[in-house]
């Protein structure tokens, strides 16, 4: 799976998870189970509603969450990164 990176993913994830390496280190996990299966259980991916509604959402932990746009089965680009609150 070809994953791009929207220059404001790039943003937030250096200003919120590189901080806190547990966190980093939990993206990365989380990430190599979403190239392995985009659907896989533990991810909790759900397609958004509203606004937002042509995005896409994955769990990194309870609340930590990564959007993103689907252009194909194989290719993805992450769009953003952070709490609940801050991607939504």
């Amino acid at each position: 799976m070809k994953i791009n990176l929207h220059p404001v993913y790039h943003k937030h994830y250096k200003k919120r998870i590189i901080p806190h390496s547990n966190l980093d280190k939990k993206a990365a996990e989380r990430i190599k189970i979403f190239i392995l299966d985009p659907h896989h259980p533990i991810l909790k991916d759900h397609q958004l509603s509203g606004a937002k509604r042509h995005l896409r959402a994955f769990w990194i932990t309870g609340n930590i969450r990564i959007t993103y746009k689907v252009f194909s089965t194989d290719e993805v680009e992450f769009m953003d990164i952070g709490t609940h609150n801050q991607v939504y």
